[in-house]
């Protein structure tokens, strides 16, 4: 942190901490943007360091909130410090609550307030959060040969050669014609490179191997999208969830569609609620992109004369409309 806080209090972090500080004896001036900055970057650095091979999306959530929630106290404490600046000469006495309890509202508003900020500023929460390394039979191969050419394809993934990176991904193919994850990189580079068709005919090629690959069931629908067909990208989401409904990102990306494409409000805010719902229960920072687009729907159902369904469909999904 830039700031240096000299603080001579007694603090007792309980599920809700109370301390009495003495105005007279704290040597601070704190900036708020830079808090939140500093704090926020310190997370940053955090969640970068998240390994995400072989794991579930509900797993690198896990990591990230861990990332998070190690900031929350230190936030909290230095915005309620900023309440001394009210104080007068005759009232040198300021009662700090610090909440460590993570079902609290005060603290969820810390926590919210430092998320938004990671999402709009630290790249590698979605680069986590959008991993697709989850290993399933047939995802690696077990033949050297076509290893070998899978990671020549990585390489020259990372360096932006798709065309020369699909020649080795499909070189790994001759030695392992069941590698689902080569396939699943053919269907990345093909997208890149705007030949949406490729791209489809690799991910279902990888779903005949995998019928569970993740990454392949979500990239269908993103592709759909691309292609402007949103019937097909809707069926591609529908397929997604059924294989497992327990991943936001299917739900989230019927709500996209149906709110940004087809213009049914009603069917994007009941996905988008059950979206929602399960980015908090993992405590994935995606529930604010959520929440965003949640807010473009009251928009255009308010446009429509349809608060109170709006109202209706949150409370049938155990959101408090606010």
């Amino acid at each position: 942190m830039r700031q240096f806080l000299f603080i001579v209090m007694y603090l007792s972090l309980t599920n809700s901490a109370l301390s009495q500080v003495d105005s007279t004896r704290i040597d601070a001036k704190i900036d708020i943007p830079n808090l939140l900055k500093d704090l926020s970057s310190n997370a940053c650095k955090c969640i970068d360091s998240i390994s995400t091979y072989d794991k579930s999306k509900a797993d690198i959530s896990t990591d990230i909130h861990s990332c998070i929630d190690k900031q929350v106290t230190v936030y909290q404490l230095g915005k309620q410090l900023t309440e001394l600046k009210n104080l007068t000469e005759k009232d040198q006495k300021l009662t700090i609550n610090i909440n460590v309890n993570p079902n609290s509202d005060d603290y969820k508003k810390y926590y919210y307030e430092l998320e938004r900020e990671l999402m709009a500023t630290c790249p590698a929460v979605k680069d986590k959060i959008s991993s697709t390394d989850k290993i399933g039979e047939k995802s690696i191969s077990n033949k050297e040969e076509a290893l070998k050419f899978y990671d020549l394809g990585l390489e020259e993934s990372k360096a932006g050669n798709f065309e020369k990176a699909i020649t080795y991904y499909q070189k790994a193919l001759v030695f392992d014609k069941e590698f689902a994850f080569a396939y699943d990189n053919i269907g990345i580079c093909y997208r890149r490179l705007n030949d949406y068709d490729k791209a489809i005919e690799a991910y279902e090629k990888s779903l005949e191997i995998d019928p569970n690959g993740m990454m392949p069931l979500q990239n269908l629908g993103i592709t759909y999208v691309y292609k402007k067909q949103y019937k097909k990208a809707v069926k591609a989401y529908e397929r997604f969830a059924k294989v497992d409904p327990e991943n936001p990102e299917a739900y989230y990306g019927l709500g996209n569609v149906y709110a940004v494409h087809l213009n049914e409000y009603e069917k994007a805010l009941d996905h988008l609620c059950i979206a929602y719902n399960i980015y908090v229960k993992q405590k994935s920072p995606y529930r604010s992109d959520a929440e965003k687009l949640i807010q473009f729907v009251y928009q255009e159902m308010k446009k429509e004369g349809k608060e109170k369904k709006f109202n209706e469909i949150l409370e049938k999904n155990n959101i408090a409309p606010n």
